[in-house]
């Protein structure tokens, strides 16, 4: 006839007849007429009160069980901030919650989720366990990042992690790198004022000074390749072949000054420039190959006059010297001597004509005396 059920002090009990909600029971003993059909479902008080079936407003028209629970009702655009006994326990999203009083002293902090920053309404120790109801956007530490609510530009962020409420208004960032970065114009064609097609290799280096201003550009890497482009062109057009390759770090410079200037408009600054390679079509190597080897040759054949100018010109002082100076010309009799005794085994000598003429006749001859 009687079911007993008892309600412990940290539940509250919900009475069920014929399976319709018939009522609270509080902590204590029960019993429950089995003719009435009549059963229980026990709450923990420390746990959102949720109803097994129904809608929650339907159970809060009894006014007993309204009385043991804190309501609070999130509007649309709301997120709700939930403390027990000033602790946070969790955010309630849009709707209609319910916790039990014997749980704790509840409190709700109302969120506007019109304003996206989560810092702006909790804690920063607490963004960690906000789970799904908002978004993390990083910058890193050689970065800037620009916020912007509905595309539309708000304010700049350092480094670090920023959250953001999901919600109607849609944050979103744009990162601008702020490290050192290499621009490359890789076998560009180009022709000189004398009309040689050639193709060229150019470098350099920038960064980024000025962040905001580079919002202003669509892809700030090919606005400044066509930048370089076109700045090359005219500098190797204004220049002859011979010029260019005899003066590479001369239009290297002017290349740097003009992008430099071209750069400082939107944002970059260069921090050098240089000219990697100049790459000539096979015929006009052909051609300066044959060149430089005559004049490889001419300077050859110049050195080799100068040479035996030189060597004549020794021979004819050395004459002078020895017509002047008597002694000299005998040393120069036995330096002659010494060289033939060397390759002959006996040397004689006239009398009747001088010790030097007759060795130059013995050294012009052919075998040993």
């Amino acid at each position: 006839m009687f079911e007993i059920v008892t309600i412990k002090p940290t539940e509250r009990g919900l009475l069920y007849r014929r399976g319709s909600y018939a009522g609270l029971l509080l902590p204590g003993t029960k019993r429950l007429i089995r003719l009435r059909c009549e059963t229980a479902v026990a709450c923990r008080v420390d746990e959102p009160f949720l109803p097994p079936d129904g809608p929650l407003a339907v159970y809060l028209q009894d006014a007993r069980l309204a009385a043991e629970l804190d309501v609070v009702e999130v509007g649309d655009g709301e997120y709700a901030a939930h403390r027990i006994d000033g602790r946070f326990e969790r955010l309630l999203p849009p709707g209609l919650h319910a916790f039990w009083k014997a749980g704790g002293r509840h409190e709700f902090q109302r969120i506007d989720m019109r304003e996206p920053d989560v810092s702006a309404a909790l804690e920063p120790e607490l963004a960690e366990r906000i789970g799904p109801y908002a978004q993390t956007l990083e910058v890193e530490s050689w970065e800037r990042g620009f916020l912007f609510y509905d595309h539309e530009l708000q304010r700049e962020l350092g480094p670090g992690r920023h959250r953001f409420w999901r919600g109607p208004v849609k944050a979103s960032v744009q990162k601008v790198d702020l490290r050192r970065q290499q621009l490359e114009l890789h076998g560009q064609e180009m022709m000189t004022a004398d009309k040689v097609t050639l193709r060229l290799n150019f470098v350099s280096a920038y960064r980024v000074s000025d962040p905001r201003r580079t919002l202003e550009i669509r892809s700030l890497s090919e606005h400044l390749h066509a930048s370089l482009q076109l700045i090359l062109r005219d500098i190797v057009a204004g220049r002859t072949l011979d010029r260019l390759l005899a003066a590479r770090d001369e239009a290297a410079s002017e290349a740097l000054e003009r992008l430099r200037a071209a750069g400082a408009a939107s944002g970059v600054e260069f921090l050098g420039a240089g000219i990697k390679d100049v790459i000539l079509p096979g015929e006009m190597r052909d051609i300066l190959n044959t060149v430089l080897l005559a004049e490889k040759k001419a300077q050859a054949n110049l050195i080799t006059r100068r040479e035996e100018t030189a060597s004549t010109r020794s021979l004819l002082n050395t004459a002078k010297l020895m017509e002047e100076n008597e002694t000299l010309y005998r040393l120069k009799e036995l330096e002659m001597l010494e060289r033939l005794a060397e390759r002959m085994d006996r040397i004689t000598l006239d009398s009747g004509s001088p010790v030097l003429e007759q060795l130059a006749r013995l050294a012009g001859g052919t075998g040993r005396r």
